[in-house]
């Protein structure tokens, strides 16, 4: 089958830099001066007038030419900034100033090792890179000459700062530069996939792909205006206050922080980094009304002793996104606010820029956008899949195979990579990797990543269905799990489920072997035979997961296959 959005076309704009969308609206005219930003840790504010004056001096002093004081940056020089800090004000301002004056950046993760960030480097080739003091060191190992580095926020002796720019730039009386033109494949930024199936790669995100996200979210957003009341925020700026707690390198939280903030007045209370006492200690002081969230840290959150003792009832609403929420993770959420409508749950992937699929709220499109348990929502605006068998041929409706989806949102491809660039998007469709289906009422269910999923005597296993059974085992004997496939198949390329778990308190006490038996005897119970735990189950203190959320399947796998070889040889 083929399907389409259910929601209306997007409006035709003309092809520009994506600046002009975000920051030149004539709606953002009538706009009252509020508190855009705030920094949990250090407390400073900036207000949205503040801000737009900031991006635009940046944009000057970091485009204008060397003789005029600038520094002269312009993409046809090869220009590329690389950015590895932790969340702040002026991480989102730089971006801005980037895209005012079309010089691609790279979005460095701030949990890079040495060797990672030199791989992402080794893709990006920054000629100059932005980096938060803590991370200086970490930049060091770049190789780039110390004047071509520079402090993203804070002080450091013989480095200057995106602040000092600013300042020289307006003490000097530089002439602001225009917004310079961009079109719709005009490199914007690189993102890094999450590398759960190798080395990240650099995902090439276009001015085009930016404009049609965003004009994508807001025709989704006045839909829903049309059946909601405008939502009451009891709030010093009374407009809605964002708590941004996910890293601003990941495309979920660069969109919430960096784009979609400027479609309505909202505050945007900013942790630079993961923190989960500053988390409960700032709901109730800066009143927060919005979270988004990964499942890792729902994962988190919910099995903390706060969860149930913090003052929450400012939130009022809730995302998720980057990776798949179990049902029962979604559940235990949802219990802590009852009053909530709904968990906001989507999908995306970095190579449509952000989110292809999203659940609506009931009543959305006079009734034709359903919203149903467990799935991932409808088609975004704008938004065309198709979903294939292994063969290549279209699957009927309900019948799960790969994902494929086509539209503005189809990133450029990979930096350096023409090999997966060919192979993952193909005639203008982007290959997911994903097992999805879609039934008749045009709602998307999530099955399993293509990838993960085993085939076992020729049948496919989900580690996905798997994981769901072992969590909902009703003693509460583990807190986390996960499964993949290990060697021990009938076959030397078959491989079997295996399945990895942290035990909880209870667990703990009633001991390994005897919860190893009764989830054995679970699973045993309530899949076929071909998804029992043939690999084993073995006790880990955590699942290692991405900065993003993700489980890192494949560390499980790779330090599992290196420990049966070494018993092997004994």
């Amino acid at each position: 089958m083929y399907y389409k959005s259910l929601y209306p076309d997007l409006p035709k704009v003309p092809e520009s830099n994506a600046h002009h969308l975000i920051f030149n609206r004539p709606d953002q005219q009538e706009w009252p001066d509020y508190t855009l930003f705030v920094n949990v840790v250090t407390g400073k504010r900036r207000s949205f007038k503040e801000f737009v004056e900031r991006v635009r001096d940046g944009a000057t002093a970091l485009g204008a030419d060397v003789a005029q004081g600038g520094l002269g940056l312009r993409p046809e020089n090869g220009d590329l900034v690389g950015i590895l800090s932790e969340n702040c004000p002026d991480y989102i301002a730089l971006m801005h100033s980037l895209l005012a004056i079309t010089v691609p950046f790279a979005l460095f993760s701030s949990y890079s090792t040495s060797y990672e960030l030199k791989h992402a480097n080794s893709l990006a080739q920054a000629t100059r890179v932005f980096v938060s003091p803590s991370l200086l060191p970490l930049a060091l190992t770049l190789g780039l000459p110390a004047d071509r580095i520079y402090l993203l926020e804070g002080e450091n002796k013989g480095y200057i700062s995106y602040d000092q720019l600013i300042s020289s730039a307006r003490k000097n009386s530089i002439p602001r530069l225009p917004v310079r033109h961009a079109t719709k494949d005009t490199l914007a930024y690189l993102i890094y996939s999450s590398g759960t199936s190798g080395p990240p790669k650099a995902v090439m995100i276009s001015h085009g792909n930016i404009t049609h996200t965003v004009l994508g979210l807001m025709v989704h957003g006045m839909e829903a205006a049309k059946i909601l009341e405008p939502p009451a925020s009891d709030t010093p700026d009374g407009v809605q206050v964002y708590f941004n707690v996910l890293p601003v390198y990941h495309s979920f939280a660069l969109f919430m922080t960096t784009f979609l903030n400027f479609m309505q007045p909202c505050t945007i209370v900013m942790l630079p980094k993961w923190d989960i006492d500053l988390f409960f200690d700032s709901v109730p002081k800066y009143r927060i009304t919005t979270i988004s969230l990964v499942p890792s840290l729902v994962h988190q959150l919910v099995h903390h002793p706060r969860f149930k003792t913090t003052d929450l009832s400012t939130i009022k609403g809730i995302g998720s996104g980057a990776a798949y929420l179990p049902p029962h993770l979604a559940d235990q959420l949802c219990a802590r606010f009852p009053e909530m409508d709904a968990l906001t749950e989507g999908y995306g992937l970095s190579e449509f820029t952000m989110i292809a699929s999203l659940k609506p709220i009931p009543g959305m499109l006079n009734g034709r956008a359903v919203t149903k348990p467990g799935s991932i929502g409808i088609l975004c605006p704008g938004v065309e899949a198709r979903i294939i068998r292994p063969d290549g041929s279209l699957a009927g409706v309900n019948e799960a195979g790969e994902l494929l989806i086509r539209g503005g949102a189809a990133a450029l491809g990979y930096r350096g990579n023409e090999k997966s660039t060919r192979e993952t998007f193909v005639d203008g469709w982007v290959h997911t990797g994903d097992h999805i289906r879609i039934d008749a009422d045009g709602v998307l269910f999530f099955e399993d990543r293509a990838k993960d999923t085993l085939k076992v005597s020729g049948m496919q296993v989900s580690p996905v269905e798997i994981e769901d059974t072992l969590l909902a085992q009703p003693d509460k004997l583990i807190t986390d799990a996960s499964v993949a496939g290990v060697s021990g198949g009938r076959t030397s390329d078959e491989r079997v489920p295996r399945a990895w778990i942290v035990l909880s308190p209870t667990g703990a006490v009633l001991g390994e072997k005897e919860v190893v038996a009764r989830l054995n005897a679970w699973v045993q119970e309530r899949l076929s035979r071909y998804k029992w735990l043939r690999g084993g189950i073995g006790i880990v203190e955590m699942i290692p997961k991405s900065p993003t959320g993700k489980v890192l399947r494949r560390v499980l796998v790779e330090e599992y296959e290196r420990e049966a070889k070494a018993m092997a040889k004994l």
